[in-house]
C-alpha cells in the first residue's frame, strides 16, 4: 500500500545517504525503522512495567486498616508526637 512521506531537507539527506551506502532503497530503510522503533515500543511498554511484575499480588492481602492513605498525615503526627514523648 503506497505511503507517502514528507521530509525535513536534513532527514531527507540522511536517508539518501544511508541508501547510497548501504546499497539499499529508501524504502527498504523506511520500513525496517519503523520495524524498529515499533519493537521498542512494544519492549518498553506499560505491560512490561513494575505493575506487570506484581499484578498478581494486587488486592490478594486481607486485614490492617482500610484508611491509611487518608489517615497518614495523622498517623506521621502520632509517630512524631510519641518520640517526642520518649
Amino acid at each position: 500500500m503506497p505511503t507517502s512521506v514528507r521530509l525535513d531537507t536534513e532527514t531527507e539527506t540522511l536517508l539518501r545517504r544511508l541508501a547510497q551506502t548501504s546499497g539499499r532503497t529508501k524504502s527498504d530503510i523506511l520500513r525496517e525503522a519503523v520495524v524498529r522503533l515499533a519493537e521498542e515500543h512494544s519492549a518498553s511498554s506499560p505491560a512490561d512495567g513494575p505493575y506487570a511484575l506484581i499484578a498478581d499480588l494486587v488486592g490478594i492481602a486481607r486485614g490492617g486498616p482500610r484508611d491509611v492513605a487518608r489517615g497518614h498525615k495523622q498517623a506521621f503526627r502520632d509517630v512524631l508526637s510519641n518520640k517526642a514523648r520518649q
